[in-house]
């Protein structure tokens, strides 16, 4: 499950985010982290300032890693509506 990094005014800025991130989601730069509460995250960046995409929590960094990699290597094929 992943999660736009910043909040949009509309359904269609919402959808045309997620169709950017989509289309540049093999080359973002993925980062995982421990976050405050002990909990491992993940990250993907577009550019170099801002954050793409996020992960929920995850009790182990092999977790976040594994599914910051499936979302790197499948979200250019999802399908779906935004929510």
């Amino acid at each position: 499950m992943a999660w736009a990094g910043e909040s949009f005014y509309s359904t269609s800025n919402a959808q045309r985010a997620a169709a950017a991130f989509k289309a540049g989601a093999k080359t973002a730069r993925y980062e995982v982290y421990k976050d405050l509460g002990g909990d491992y995250r993940w990250r993907a960046w577009r550019g170099s300032d801002k954050v793409a995409a996020s992960g929920e929590a995850f009790s182990s960094e092999w977790a976040s890693r594994s599914a910051a990699e499936n979302v790197r290597d499948n979200a250019g094929s999802a399908t779906g509506a935004a929510a």
